[in-house]
């Protein structure tokens, strides 16, 4: 009789040392995610160190030893992630766009009504200050179609600005809507 199966052994093991080894988790774990987390990455690891698993009850004491070890590493990402998340928090609080702290509120409001393609290709172009074929990269097509992508995305920004002008609000509806016929 040749070697074993592998993947048959590996069933065998999860068949026989799931519910060990998902209570032994559920009793560490903080949260149900972190447990299906932590028991998929439990028997990945024993698959690709299948070879390594003693036989017998000696298998479930192997796949606590690893599942704690995983816990631990997951509880590590995780106060990382927090830390980092915190940290992004308070950067942010205390950062102020220089290139938009001085935008007229009617200017932010009107750029915010534009669809959100046309406000990342103005971006781009205004924050970023990225050239048309720079633009092309980035949104993965070619440079005549970010040139006409633009074209109408300025005269959109046009329209929305128009209609927030004060003046040409004096107007009417008809002025408005003779604005947006241009598009």
């Amino acid at each position: 009789m040749g070697p074993p199966d592998p993947r048959r052994r590996f069933e065998e093991l999860y068949t026989e040392q799931y519910a060990a080894v998902s209570s032994y988790v559920r009793r560490r774990a903080d949260h149900p995610d972190d447990m299906a987390d932590v028991i998929a990455e439990t028997f990945t690891t024993a698959w690709r160190r299948l070879a390594d698993i003693p036989s017998g009850d000696r298998a479930r004491l192997w796949l606590y030893g690893v599942a704690r070890r995983t816990l631990a590493n997951h509880r590590r990402g995780e106060s990382r992630r927090a830390a980092l998340t915190e940290r992004l928090r308070e950067e942010l609080a205390d950062w102020t766009d220089p290139l938009t702290s001085h935008v007229p509120e009617t200017t932010r409001a009107a750029f915010l009504r534009l669809s959100a393609d046309d406000r990342e290709l103005l971006s781009l172009v205004g924050w970023e200050g990225l050239s048309n074929a720079e633009i092309a990269k980035v949104l993965g097509c070619s440079r005549i179609a970010v040139r006409q992508r633009l074209h109408r995305a300025r005269k959109r920004l046009a329209v929305e600005l128009a209609v927030g002008d004060s003046e040409l609000n004096r107007y009417g509806a008809r002025a408005v809507h003779l604005a947006k016929e241009t598009l």
